[in-house]
């Protein structure tokens, strides 16, 4: 019922997004957050019941995925009332809306059922908050690569007027990806302390992936610093960083959980 009514509204905000897109105005009113709003709420309370069993927290692929669309909504929503990242809704509710349908739809895993230390609490925490925030880096690294297509074919109308200017998309992404990089150095660090066998066949290549992701975002960060990358070659940069760590961690419970399952 709670998803049911988190549905509703994102699809209610969806739909006056893209009207007032087609409208060419100022995508930011207050009816849409609103919904917004009261979207994120039944979302939240919908992802509890949806996580939490009798024996243990249900971590199975689909319900984690709409756990952290949750917090990256929470994480959007927060940062536009002092940043222009409205627009990052435009991308995100449609994922937020299929992660939250196929976490109602669902089953419990019993295999997915666990019992969470408070360090083994600690590093999934971190780790959901820096794949919410990387997430974000990523979509706002989709806008930045439309609107530098947008201006080479020299179309600088529709969606692209009402996008912040380049300068500043860019600098949001790389404020993203820096605080997104420092939460997944700290998810990294407290798998090791609390992790008994990080290295354990199930957990193998999901370390290694998550380690190729942190080894990308620094050189692109670190690029960025020394030589001042940015356009096409740091959106790839980022891009590629948030293949691996999707890899990292949907990639292997895709695999254990539906493929193998």
């Amino acid at each position: 019922m709670f998803n049911a009514i988190a549905a509703l509204c994102y699809i209610g905000a969806f739909g006056g997004l893209t009207l007032l897109a087609a409208r060419r105005t100022n995508l930011r009113s207050p009816y849409i957050t609103v919904l917004i709003c009261l979207g994120i709420l039944f979302h939240g309370v919908g992802a509890y019941f949806t996580i939490r069993t009798e024996t243990g927290f249900d971590l199975g692929f689909f319900k984690v995925a709409s756990l952290i669309f949750w917090v990256i909504s929470i994480v959007v929503l927060l940062s536009s009332l002092r940043k222009p990242m409205w627009s990052l809704f435009l991308l995100l509710l449609p994922l937020t809306l299929i992660a939250l349908g196929c976490a109602t739809l669902a089953n419990t895993d019993p295999s997915a059922v666990i019992t969470l230390s408070p360090g083994i609490f600690a590093h999934i925490l971190l780790s959901i908050l820096s794949y919410s925030l990387l997430t974000i880096a990523t979509l706002q690294a989709i806008l930045l690569a439309y609107q530098n297509r947008m201006l080479k074919q020299k179309h600088p109308r529709g969606v692209m007027g009402l996008l912040p200017p380049l300068q500043t998309m860019e600098g949001l992404m790389f404020e993203l990806l820096w605080a997104g990089e420092i939460l997944l150095t700290l998810a990294i660090l407290s798998g090791v302390i609390f992790i008994e066998n990080i290295l354990a066949q199930h957990l193998a290549h999901k370390t290694v992936f998550s380690i190729v992701s942190w080894i990308i975002y620094a050189i692109l960060l670190w690029g960025r610093f020394r030589f001042g990358w940015r356009g096409a070659a740091a959106i790839r940069w980022a891009l590629g960083g948030f293949a691996a760590l999707m890899l990292a961690y949907f990639g292997s419970k895709l695999v254990l959980e539906i493929i193998l399952g």
